[in-house]
């Protein structure tokens, strides 16, 4: 996830990794996907469809499967794997520890890395992301729109006002 134009953007990367992933998702355990059905099924390109598998398998999400019914499947559980996971293999966290070294201008440097009142910012936006990211699985998404606009309303809004919660209680102490 990239930040482009004061707009969080999803990388293609990320979002046609993880429309990858869904294919395999659906799958009964003993199935696999070849390379070239996960091409058709997602209109996307064999070789890119070949350097995202390969990008999953080296991450540890997916397994490659030899034979004449070869092909990939998930390595662990649909309901172990966050999408968090998943973006982090494709794309890395939105604001990573090297973030500032990105974007110090014409200097070696930034010209705020003693002290930046943006940087909180970034790090709890990614802090927020991440808490919606690591509830959500692939199992998660294979629900529809309407379910999953309901599955996000209950679990992610519930578990954010758990947390304000237990932040007022912290501090009305």
């Amino acid at each position: 996830m990239r930040l482009y134009n004061r707009r969080m953007k999803v990388s293609a990367q990320e979002e046609y990794g993880l429309r990858c992933l869904l294919q395999m998702t659906r799958l009964d355990a003993q199935e696999s996907l070849s390379i070239a059905e996960i091409s058709r099924a997602e209109e996307l390109s064999v070789p890119n469809v070949a350097k995202l598998m390969r990008i999953l398998r080296l991450g540890g999400l997916v397994c490659s499967v030899r034979g004449q019914a070869g092909g990939y499947v998930l390595a662990r559980p649909a309901e172990s794997i966050t999408m968090d996971q998943v973006l982090r293999v494709l794309g890395g966290p939105l604001f990573g520890s090297r973030f500032c070294e990105l974007h110090t201008g014409i200097g070696k440097t930034c010209a705020h890395c003693g002290d930046c009142s943006i940087r909180p910012v970034w790090l709890k936006m990614q802090e927020l992301v991440g808490e919606v990211l690591k509830r959500t699985s692939l199992k998660d998404l294979l629900q529809d729109e309407a379910q999953m606009r309901e599955w996000v309303a209950n679990t992610v809004d519930n578990g954010r006002e758990g947390h304000r919660d237990a932040l007022a209680s912290t501090t009305s102490r």
